[in-house]
């Protein structure tokens, strides 16, 4: 995979945290005097990775339209999980596997947010479809904060072939949607559970919630009808491991 430029000062953090054997360059805006771009600076040094100031114009011609915050890193993406990784990722975590499944997030924001939330959450592994997702991006990753170096991305080639292999693995399958009378509050999320959401707009698609053991909703007793996509898996989340952290 070519190398591409991270920029902003938490992505940065995170590929130096992380992943630092694949960063070649750090490029730093001149007289920047943010504390936290020189922590960067002086870990890059350390690392024996090639430092470089340049003028303010250069960086937003490096970010395109990304805030760079006066630094960026040139990076080598590592290659995404495989569908065949999956099996022994749940292995490793056994009876707290945790996996989130996204049918069809298309906007890399959206796709950063959730793997941020994801990484927060310490997911096993994070799973799209390869026909209907936007990949590692660099505004993925920016918008991740570091969390798309943090938990595996799957891009698999038939989402309903991969949650029946997650159901035959024991996993408990809940999928979000808004017409349903079952909350996320009233779903069991101990154990082995995958949690899927649907993309902008449209949701889960109709094979991928017949293949869902449950459905679930968010409550919302305000006005508003639905949450963004990152917002509503940062919630489903921590529910989930607000019960499983609980005492049995």
């Amino acid at each position: 995979m070519s190398e591409s430029w991270i920029v902003g000062i938490n992505p940065v953090e995170g590929a130096l945290s992380n992943d630092a054997e694949r960063v070649s360059e750090l490029v730093v805006e001149n007289g920047q005097r943010n504390p936290r771009v020189h922590e960067l600076v002086e870990r890059a040094k350390a690392l024996k990775i090639t430092v470089n100031h340049r003028p303010r114009e250069q960086l937003d011609k490096l970010a395109g339209e990304a805030r760079h915050q006066g630094v960026a890193a040139l990076y080598e993406p590592p290659p995404m999980a495989h569908e065949n990784d999956l099996a022994a990722l749940m292995e490793r975590d056994g009876s707290n596997t945790l996996v989130l499944v996204l049918d069809g997030v298309t906007d890399p924001h959206n796709l950063g947010a959730c793997l941020r939330s994801a990484a927060a959450a310490k997911v096993t592994a994070v799973i799209v479809p390869k026909d209907r997702a936007v990949g590692l991006t660099p505004v993925v990753r920016r918008a991740s904060a570091g969390g798309a170096d943090r938990v595996p991305l799957i891009a698999v080639t038939n989402l309903a072939r991969t949650l029946r292999e997650l159901k035959d693995a024991g996993v408990w399958i809940t999928g979000l949607a808004g017409d349903t009378d079952t909350s996320i509050y009233g779903v069991d999320f101990k154990g082995p559970v995958a949690l899927v959401l649907g993309g902008e707009g449209e949701g889960i698609r109709r094979l991928t919630r017949e293949l869902c053991d449950f459905v679930a909703k968010i409550p919302m007793p305000g006005t508003m009808e639905s949450l963004n996509v990152s917002v509503a898996t940062g919630v489903v989340l921590f529910e989930a491991l607000r019960q499983r952290s609980a005492k049995r």
